[in-house]
C-alpha cells in the first residue's frame, strides 16, 4: 500500500468584531487591567455577536472558505470535514454538518465533531494525518470553532477574563513527491483523575438546565485554576519533548513553537524548560485571550498569513484542555 505524507495545503481564520478589553470588565467585577495581564498576560478577547452569525458554524465558514481557497481548491474537493467545538451550535445535528450546508459542499462528504475541550484540534491533526496517509481522503477539512462567552460567567473573575471566541481552520492534504511536508510525530493523552479541575457540569444528559441549576448558578464553567496551570505545564512540556524526539530532531531544529493560547505564564513556563527563545514562539492570547480549540489553529493561519511560517519549516504545536486532555504535534510546513 502506498503511504502519503501529510501538507498542510491551506489555513484560515476568524475572529469578532467584537473588542472585549480588560477596562470594560473592571466595570462589571472587581479586577483591573494590571491584575489581568500580570496573571495572564491578556488585554482583550473578541466576543461573538449572534445576530451577525457569529456563532462556532457561522465563525467556522469564514476561516473554512478562507482555507479552501488557500489551498487552491474548491468546496467540493473536501472529502471530510472534522470539527472540534468545546460548545457546538446545538447538541443535533453535528456542527460539521452544519457547516457543510453552509459551505454549499454537494458531494456528500463525512462529516464528524469532536470534543476534546481546548485539545481538539491538536486531537485531530493526527486522526486526519492517519486518513490522509492511507489514502483513504484526499482532502480534509480540520475546523476548531469556540464561542465559550456563551457560558462564560461574567461575574466570575477567576474565569470570565480568560476566554475569547473565534475560529480556525486548516485542509489537509497529500503531499506531492517533490515536497517535503509531513507530520513528523504526534502524541494525545488524557489524565481524567484531573477531570474535576474544568468542567461545565450542566446541560448534558445527566444534569439537564432546569430551574434549580438557573437558580444554583451551576450552568457556567468551573476551573481550579492553580491544578490546571500546574498539570498545563508538566504535560505540554513532557509531550513537546517527546514528538520532537520521536521526530528525530532537536529542541533547535524547531523553528516555530505554537502552544495552546490559554495564558502566557503557562506560554512562558513551557518555552523556558527547553529554552525557546521567545522570538520563536507564536503568541496572540494577549489579543484574544483563550478561545480554546481555536487557539492553535488561530495563531498558525495569522503566522502563515504574516509571512513569519514558510514553507518547509518546522512546527512544534502543544495544548492542553479540560478532561484533562492533553496532545502535541511536530511537523513540516
Amino acid at each position: 500500500m502506498k503511504i502519503f505524507n501529510t501538507k498542510i495545503a491551506g489555513t484560515g481564520s476568524f475572529v469578532p468584531d467584537r473588542v472585549v478589553t480588560n477596562h470594560d470588565l473592571s466595570q462589571r467585577i472587581d479586577t483591573n487591567h494590571n491584575w489581568i495581564v500580570e496573571r495572564t498576560g491578556i488585554h482583550e478577547r473578541r466576543i461573538s455577536d449572534l445576530s451577525k452569525g457569529e456563532c462556532p458554524s457561522g465563525m467556522a465558514k469564514i476561516a473554512a472558505q478562507k482555507a479552501i481557497e488557500a489551498a487552491n481548491l474548491t468546496v467540493n474537493d473536501i472529502d471530510l470535514i472534522l470539527f472540534s467545538a468545546t460548545l457546538p451550535d446545538q447538541s443535533m445535528p453535528n456542527t460539521a454538518a452544519v457547516l457543510q450546508e453552509k459551505l454549499g459542499i454537494t458531494n456528500h462528504c463525512g462529516a464528524l465533531d469532536v470534543n476534546a475541550a481546548c485539545s481538539g484540534w491538536v486531537y485531530l491533526l493526527p486522526m486526519a494525518d492517519a486518513m490522509i496517509k492511507t489514502g483513504l481522503y484526499k482532502h480534509i477539512l480540520v475546523v476548531g470553532s469556540e464561542m465559550l462567552s456563551a457560558f462564560n460567567n461574567w461575574d466570575d473573575r477567576n474565569t470570565c477574563i480568560l476566554f475569547g471566541d473565534g475560529c480556525g481552520a486548516a485542509v489537509l492534504g497529500r503531499a506531492s513527491e517533490n515536497e517535503d511536508s509531513k507530520i513528523f510525530s504526534s502524541i494525545l493523552t488524557c489524565d481524567s483523575t484531573k477531570k474535576d479541575h474544568l468542567t461545565l457540569m450542566a446541560g448534558g444528559a445527566c444534569k439537564r438546565i432546569t430551574h434549580e441549576v438557573l437558580n444554583n448558578n451551576e450552568q457556567w464553567m468551573t476551573m481550579n485554576g492553580q491544578e490546571v496551570f500546574k498539570a498545563a505545564v508538566k504535560t505540554m512540556a513532557g509531550h513537546a519533548e517527546k514528538v520532537v524526539k520521536d521526530a528525530n530532531l532537536s529542541m533547535e531544529d524547531i523553528d516555530w513553537f505554537i502552544p495552546h493560547q490559554a495564558n502566557l505564564r503557562i506560554i512562558e513556563a513551557v518555552g523556558n524548560r527547553f529554552n525557546i527563545p521567545i522570538n520563536k514562539v507564536i503568541v496572540n492570547v494577549d489579543r484574544y485571550a483563550n478561545t480554546s480549540s481555536a487557539s492553535v489553529p488561530i495563531a498558525l493561519d495569522e503566522a502563515i498569513r504574516e509571512g513569519k511560517i514558510k514553507r518547509g519549516d518546522h512546527l512544534l504545536l502543544a495544548t492542553f484542555g479540560a478532561g484533562l486532555t492533553a496532545g502535541a504535534v511536530c511537523l513540516q510546513y
